[in-house]
């Protein structure tokens, strides 16, 4: 009796000891998530639907970063539960033919996202420097190989979240900056709204929110920390905790991705101006916002383009370890084979684009139109018991992340058609 009460008094001062500054050794994988939704591709996307639609698309930010909330923590579940990432737990529990298939379009949307972040680090790069465009992706395609090669998981991490807190410092400079219309932002995003000719731009939006690559690396980050341990209460407890992670991390993203709306909005669509163009939404907020917001501007950028790179590499590295049955390591040649695959990809594609910002935006729109083949992927992984274990998804989950793959897969259909008219 006295020793059962002695458990149950530890197992009581543990998880207080488990708060403040304890949690902070929790948070990492979702921020170098984070950073991943919040790249050039998003700026576009963004840009594109505040400078066209004002307020009317916020709505869309937010269903994206709630279905987002629930897809990295399912993926991040699998992480811990299984100690595979999506792609080794396709190699080995899905026929080969349709795993290779998958992770073959996957890989391929990697290296759309590659080219999306590598091109905008280079629009920010001609915006200051004044570089041709192809130079400067070619100068970052350098610098994030050497960060990845280099590197290892926590000291990228210290660098991604300084950067993404240099990004939010950024927009929040920028807002104090603009008169927005806080009322209609609020109905915004909760409202939804789908104006005339807007479901392109609300693919792109989705798309660049909820990106297939982002699984797949949630789910290999996640378990790289070791914490997939035999022990059940040790791997709820890292659940627990991970989701914590999950939702800080990607409710940041969403309010960094929802001040570069309300700039836009409060910028551009409020002066009738039609942006076609990154370095001429930096140009035009010059006169608008005077000479330190174009600045401010074009650094953020920048920033988001070297960070969110990196993040593209490791997924893409992820993805094709997992081909092999493998974990990501930088020092493997599988990984560093698919890390240098998608940079080199990416660049060659960057070569023969002759409208960045239509290119921005449309490789956010491949994005999503991947992404349905991620989420059905990863529901039936995290539903098998072959997989999961006692940690498969419940009933009440399974539902949940079924309804937000037709949900994906409705806006999917919803593109093709407005293509078709």
């Amino acid at each position: 009796m006295m020793n059962s009460i002695r458990e149950r008094i530890k197992r009581l001062e543990h998880q207080r000891s488990m708060s403040g500054l304890e949690i902070l050794k929790y948070i990492g994988p979702g921020l170098l998530v984070t950073v991943g939704f919040i790249d050039p591709g998003n700026w576009a996307s963004n840009v594109a639907a505040g400078s066209d639609y004002g307020y009317k698309l916020l709505w869309m930010v937010t269903l994206s970063t709630f279905m987002l909330i629930i897809l990295q923590h399912n993926a991040a579940h699998l992480g811990i539960a299984t100690g595979y990432c999506i792609s080794e737990a396709s190699s080995i529990y899905v026929k080969p033919w349709l795993s290779r298939f998958l992770l073959t379009t996957a890989l391929l949307a990697t290296a759309a996202t590659a080219m999306a972040e590598i091109l905008g680090g280079a629009i920010a790069l001609q915006m200051i420097f004044n570089l041709p465009l192809k130079i400067g992706a070619i100068l970052v395609t350098a610098l994030s190989l050497t960060l990845l090669l280099t590197n290892s998981y926590k000291l990228l991490e210290r660098w991604i979240i300084g950067f993404v807190s240099l990004i939010g410092l950024s927009f929040i400079i920028e807002i104090i900056l603009v008169n927005v219309d806080w009322g209609q932002a609020v109905i915004s995003w909760v409202k939804p709204s789908i104006p005339a000719g807007s479901i392109p731009v609300i693919m792109s939006v989705l798309g660049a929110v909820v990106m297939p690559h982002n699984l797949y690396l949630h789910s290999e980050i996640i378990q790289s920390r070791q914490w997939n341990l035999k022990d059940d209460e040790v791997i709820r407890h890292q659940l627990n905790y991970e989701f914590l992670d999950t939702i800080v991390s990607m409710l940041i993203g969403w309010a960094i991705n929802s001040a570069m709306i309300l700039v836009a909005a409060a910028t551009f669509f409020a002066n009738s101006i039609h942006v076609s163009a990154l370095d001429t939404a930096g140009a035009m907020l010059k006169p608008l916002l005077g000479n330190g917001a174009s600045v401010i501007f074009a650094i953020a950028l920048l920033l988001a383009g070297i960070s969110s790179s990196i993040t593209a590499g490791m997924a893409g590295g992820t993805i094709f370890a997992g081909m092999f049955k493998e974990h990501y390591d930088i020092h493997d040649i599988h990984s560093r084979g698919g890390v240098i695959a998608v940079f080199l990809l990416a660049l060659v594609v960057i070569f023969f684009i002759r409208d960045p910002f239509m290119g921005l935006v449309y490789s956010q729109m491949l994005l999503s139109i991947q992404l349905p083949w991620t989420i059905f992927l990863q529901i039936y992984l995290t539903s098998s018991q072959k997989v999961m274990g006692k940690f498969a998804n419940s009933k009440g989950n399974f539902i949940l992340l079924m309804i937000i793959g037709l949900i994906v897969t409705g806006l999917n259909i919803a593109l093709l058609i407005s293509f078709l008219r």
